[in-house]
């Protein structure tokens, strides 16, 4: 066996390693996002767009540029995955139309944009908006695959990217305390944690839809306040 042909089977048995040992977030992943969608989507659906999310992160993965697989492969999941969602969108006419009016009204609002503006700019209840702000990046064009390729691009690329990363973490920190206290253990729950909508509403005795809310709320307000202060 030639060197080149040593090398090319030695990089794909590493990627099929990867690719098995992550098999688990795939299911993780698909299963989060399936909490928050209605419940006639086809679960297995969403992992078999996880899977070639994985697949490629596998591919294109480089261990030399010092990113973590795990974080890597993650945000192609999830892109892999909301892809898909767009593709089949699984949202009923009446909340894409719910959508619209909020994402107009959205562009119409003083800042910061609260829930109560939204409410009072669309006459919606709060359930409502909440339940359009959850819905709104099933229906965004915007591949959170290409997100994720500028973000490891700059790590490697942009000479300030640890001051960026430590301005955005420091102002992501000050988002988080200004939270209400549940807001703010729901946050910690789903994402440090990452915990599931269900397993962070038995543990606080809440449905899986009043979690979802309660996210939905504190992520509003998250990025109002980063870019308030930004």
């Amino acid at each position: 066996m030639g060197f080149e042909e040593y090398e090319r089977t030695a990089n794909q048995t590493a990627r099929d390693e990867l690719i098995l040992a992550h098999l688990w977030l795939v299911r993780h992943i698909a299963g989060k996002l399936a909490a928050q969608l209605p419940p006639e989507v086809d679960s297995e659906n969403l992992e078999s767009a996880g899977m070639l999310g994985l697949v490629e992160a596998a591919e294109r993965f480089d261990p030399t540029r010092g990113v973590d697989f795990k974080a890597f492969a993650a945000l192609r999941i999830r892109g892999a995955i909301i892809d898909e969602l767009r593709r089949n969108c699984p949202l009923p006419q009446e909340m894409l139309a719910k959508v619209q009016i909020l994402m107009r009204a959205q562009k119409t609002i003083a800042q910061p944009i609260t829930v109560d503006k939204l409410m009072k700019a669309t006459g919606f209840t709060e359930d409502e908006v909440l339940d359009c702000l959850a819905a709104i990046p099933l229906t965004q064009v915007r591949s959170l695959d290409q997100v994720g390729d500028g973000w490891f691009e700059a790590k490697n690329e942009s000479p300030d990217w640890r001051l960026q990363l430590e301005d955005q973490t420091r102002l992501l920190a000050n988002a988080i305390m200004s939270l209400s206290e549940r807001e703010r253990l729901v946050v910690t729950l789903y994402y440090k944690e990452d915990l599931r909508l269900k397993e962070i509403g038995q543990l606080l005795s809440l449905s899986e839809s009043r979690v979802c809310r309660l996210l939905s709320a504190a992520q509003l307000q998250m990025r109002e306040h980063v870019k308030g202060h930004s």
